[in-house]
């Protein structure tokens, strides 16, 4: 076979040829034929790069399998062949390349020497005669095939588990096979695509896997940065989709794991790279989880006097594993972390007068440790971790010197500025209340609404003082808005027509009106018997008007006259998410990639309410009904009546009127009136799965489930969670995506706050196919009687329902 010629299996899913792997040089390779990316499975000549035209690839007189290339002949298959007659090689569907003799009996397959990717009936193991090793190597780089720093291999100790080695140090092990799987990775239960098989006799012991259904297309890969992950062909993405990974959660412990002059954290479920004080990020040329590191913003100097570099102090952190030296030894400090000064001060300068010393630390022991050259490695450690040391970084000396001199002169600006924004202010709301009273749509009542808006004003406009000290990254308007008077509201309606009427909440109806500049308008008008009053219509005000996000729904103005309390809203054509869901009309419109986009959209707008906002907010009243969606379906979260504002650092708060929704109420908030950021996590959990599935939250599903949260727990452990699918999906469902995102919304609705995720860590699991999940424990409710049940109402404690008989305006907490 020539170097243009390629050899196809007979399901043509696989070919056999000369390729490229990005470079110009050219490597013997399995790659799979039907995939736009023609990923390859299988190198045969890793070691030894081939370029020119003249190359073969053939069977020798000796039976072996070789590529010729002028005078060079490479051995591909080394078994000892040397008896065998008429040998021929086939490439099967399989993806491996065997080699027979005249009898049809397999004298050497490709499938006994992987490289980096295992592929449906491979073997990882090992063999207890012959001592051979089945084994995942990663490719060096992205371009080199050659092996790399990783190897995925059976642990012959324990004689069923996998080791992920690095070298001779064991960086992770999947734990002990229980029958199904590896102890160390329960994502793997919660599959319905691979079956997997651990064999072991006298002769033998191997890991290998199947397909439930031959025609998807998978591989696993141990990838340059050491991670393993299992991917299937999602032809409806054309993309490959990201199964399980590994290691989980500790991926700091790959080393480098986030290039040079960085430091590692491990999340609860992602590591976090930060770039150290003084670097930038370089470019990124993310590889399958490798970053790139970070550059010195000022080059070092190794001068003297005031130029002379510096040392930035980073505490709890683990040493890097780059190089040290010891050049000092003094007593051990017995009575703990004590540190001679002068020995210390002998230590920083051992640094500075070395040009190339980029840190160092002077530990406890009395040993004074330096780094060269680039710092890898180095990782900061949590706060209950308590193990960590203390490392001096250098920097040039502007870096300490530019922030000095940049915050000496801060104020003389900023507060000529500020006096200016309240003048430029006050004349607006002037001007504003000036036009908005010739066209009568204001009047002198509105003399206190007026004031307050020329608050708003002002502390906005003073934020966007504060805010362009971080490099301006975003313009704010003004968020003063228009009052309106209620004639022109009631002409906007029609005199709050029927049929203008869109809905009813437990605050009271919204209706649809047309201004007279032709700008259709949701007119939200608080019912004087919903229990919320000018408290709500405030507090929703003051929220709105500050809040700018496209996931956010936008307030236009209010009216406040003859005893009404009116906000108005744009208008959102598609009305709310629960119509869809759960109603009978346009069912169509929400499709799978509607939905996904819908539940992303969702967790982005909380996720700023909760960590990008001025102030950290929680909505407490999250569910479908007040999700509204606009023309295209985008999702915008409404109704912040019930909102709080947290400022500082605060996390959480106790209330003694308990409001919200049944169904979507967090247990810690329902039963004691604890509320936090992972009240409206839990609530965000439950609206995903009833997007998913279609179905009410507070509904009968099953013997032992009396509501959705318990239903999707049980068909998830069960391994039959493409159950939960809204049956209106059939056919449009990427199940990979699906099972995330139930494995997702478990993990948002478990009983305990401290175990749910942060919005932050789930915009990263639902967004980033790489970021892997952890088990959820057992939800909240899951063999819970419906909420909406009066049966099961707490005795004796006073509850006011709103007319919907859904929403609580107050309840008194256990």
């Amino acid at each position: 076979m020539a170097a243009s010629d390629q050899l196809t299996s007979p399901g043509n899913k696989f070919e056999l040829g000369f390729f490229s792997t990005g470079s110009t040089a050219l490597y013997l390779a399995i790659r799979m034929k039907n995939v736009p990316t023609k990923t390859i499975v299988w190198v045969a000549n890793r070691d030894l790069p081939l370029s020119g035209s003249s190359m073969i690839i053939t069977i020798n007189g000796d039976g072996y399998l070789v590529i010729v290339n002028g005078r060079t002949t490479y051995r591909v298959s080394d078994d000892d062949l040397s008896s065998s007659q008429n040998v021929s090689a086939t490439l099967l569907d399989s993806g491996n390349l065997v080699l027979r003799n005249g009898n049809s009996e397999i004298l050497w397959q490709s499938f006994d020497y992987p490289s980096n990717t295992f592929l449906p009936g491979m073997k990882l193991g090992y063999s207890k005669k012959t001592g051979k090793v089945w084994s995942l190597t990663s490719w060096l780089d992205q371009e080199d095939p050659n092996k790399g720093d990783f190897e995925m291999k059976m642990d012959s100790k324990t004689s069923d588990a996998f080791v992920l080695m690095r070298g001779n140090d064991t960086l992770w092990s999947s734990g002990a096979w229980n029958g199904k799987i590896f102890t160390f990775m329960p994502e793997m239960r919660l599959n319905y695509i691979f079956n997997y098989t651990v064999y072991s006799d006298e002769n033998e012991t191997y890991f290998s896997y199947s397909l439930y259904n031959s025609d998807i297309l998978t591989r696993c890969i141990l990838d340059i940065s050491g991670q393993i992950g299992q991917l299937t062909w999602l032809e409806s993405n054309q993309n490959w989709n990201l199964f399980w990974s590994q290691p989980r959660q500790s991926s700091c412990n790959i080393f480098n794991a986030c290039g040079p002059f960085t430091s590692c954290s491990d999340g609860e479920y992602t590591r976090s790279c930060l770039c150290l004080r003084g670097f930038y990020p370089s470019e990124r040329r993310i590889k399958q989880g490798q970053y790139g590191g970070c550059t010195r913003r000022s080059p070092l100097t190794c001068g003297t006097g005031d130029n002379r570099d510096r040392f930035f102090k980073m505490n709890n952190m683990r040493y890097p594993l780059s190089s040290t030296q010891q050049i000092s030894s003094s007593y051990p400090f017995p009575s703990g972390p004590q540190v001679s000064s002068s020995d210390a001060r002998t230590c920083e300068e051992a640094c500075l007068n070395n040009c190339s010393c980029s840190a160092y630390a002077y530990n406890t022991s009395g040993h004074c440790l330096r780094w060269f050259g680039d710092i890898l490695d180095l990782r900061q450690l949590s706060a209950k971790d308590t193990s960590g040391s203390t490392i001096f970084i250098r920097l040039a000396a502007s870096e300490f010197d530019n922030g000095r001199g940049a915050n000496k002169y801060i104020w003389i600006i900023a507060i000529p500025i500020v006096l200016l924004v309240l003048l430029l202010a006050s004349f607006i709301v002037f001007w504003r209340r000036k036009s908005l009273k010739d066209k009568g749509e204001i009047d002198d009542t509105s003399q206190d609404i007026l004031l307050f808006d020329v608050e708003m004003s002002v502390t906005t406009s003073s934020r966007e003082i504060s805010d362009s000290e971080n490099a301006g990254k975003r313009t704010r308007k003004d968020t003063a808005f228009p009052l309106f008077s209620f004639t022109s509201i009631s002409e906007a309606t029609e005199n709050f027509s029927l049929e203008n009427k869109l809905g009813e909440g437990g605050f009271g109806p919204v209706y649809k009106g047309k201004l007279l500049n032709g700008q259709e308008v949701a007119v939200k008008r608080l019912s004087k018997r919903s229990g919320q009053g000018l408290e709500e219509l405030k507090n929703e005000t003051i929220l709105i008007a500050k809040l700018q996000h496209r996931n956010l729904v936008r307030l236009l103005g209010c009216c406040l006259e003859q005893g009404e309390k009116i906000l108005i809203y744009e208008f959102m054509p598609n009305k709310s998410l629960d119509s869809f869901l759960f109603g009978s009309n346009n069912q169509g419109l929400l499709d799978w990639g509607t939905r996904v986009r819908i539940i992303e959209g969702i967790a982005q707008g909380l996720l700023y309410l909760h960590q990008y906002s001025r102030l950290r907010i929680i909505h407490r009243d999250l569910k479908a009904s007040n999700i509204l969606l606009d023309s295209e379906m985008n999702p915008k979260i409404s109704d912040f009546g019930l909102a709080r504002m947290f400022g500082g650092d605060k996390l959480q708060a106790n209330t003694n009127r308990i409001v919200g929704t049944y169904g979507y109420m967090s247990p810690e908030y329902a039963m004691e009136g604890l509320f936090s950021i992972k009240s409206d996590v839990f609530s965000f959990g439950v609206l995903l799965l009833e997007i998913v599935s279609g179905k009410k939250n507070t509904g009968f599903y099953h013997s032992s489930s009396l509501n959705l949260i318990g239903h999707a727990w049980t068909l998830l452990e069960g391994d039959r969670g493409v159950e939960l699918v809204d049956s209106k999906l059939e056919g449009q469902v990427s199940y990979p995506m699906l099972l995330r995102y139930i494995h997702v919304a478990l993990l948002c609705v478990q009983e305990m706050a401290a175990d749910r995720p942060t919005m932050s860590e789930v915009v990263s699991m639902l967004t980033n196919e790489l970021t892997v999940l952890s088990s959820p424990k057992k939800p909240a409710y899951s063999n819970a009687r419906s909420a909406t049940n009066k049966s099961n109402r707490p005795c004796n404690k006073p509850a006011t329902f709103s007319v919907n008989n859904v929403t609580v305006s107050q309840m008194e907490p256990r």
